[in-house]
């Protein structure tokens, strides 16, 4: 019977520790899903307010806008993303 509860204990203590690393990587993932989410946030902010240029100039018959490139990039490359 002891070594039922023994064998029963490690397995649970195996099963927490794989958890711990699980919920730890997610939340790794997650952080690293809000930088990008951010990034792309200021990204439509920068394009939306070029946009709002452009199309001012285009009411006043003024010459058009410079291009402006907005660009998301990722610290890492993690495609399960």
């Amino acid at each position: 019977m002891k070594q039922q509860l023994e064998k029963r204990l490690q397995s649970l203590n195996a099963e927490f520790e794989a958890g711990q690393k699980m919920l730890a990587d997610l939340e790794a993932k997650q952080a690293h899903l809000r930088e990008t989410l951010l990034c792309i946030s200021g990204a439509i902010q920068v394009l939306e307010e070029e946009l709002s240029k452009a199309s001012e100039a285009d009411d006043n018959g003024s010459q058009p806008v410079e291009t402006v490139s907005a660009e998301v990039v990722t610290t890492s490359g993690d495609a399960s993303l």
